[in-house]
């Protein structure tokens, strides 16, 4: 039984660590700037 529990504790231990590590991993200088965002996201149209 207690080593289900400790599997168990590993397991969550290791869910907590991986959402960490996806939330705080980004860019180094922050999110971009919105205008920015918005430039990359819907580039000029040349006519």
């Amino acid at each position: 039984m207690t080593l289900l529990l400790l599997e168990a504790l590993g397991a969550l231990v290791l869910l907590v660590f991986i959402v960490w590590w996806t939330m705080f991993s980004g860019r180094k200088g922050g999110e971009l700037p919105e205008d920015v965002e918005r430039q990359k996201r819907d580039p000029p149209e040349d006519r």
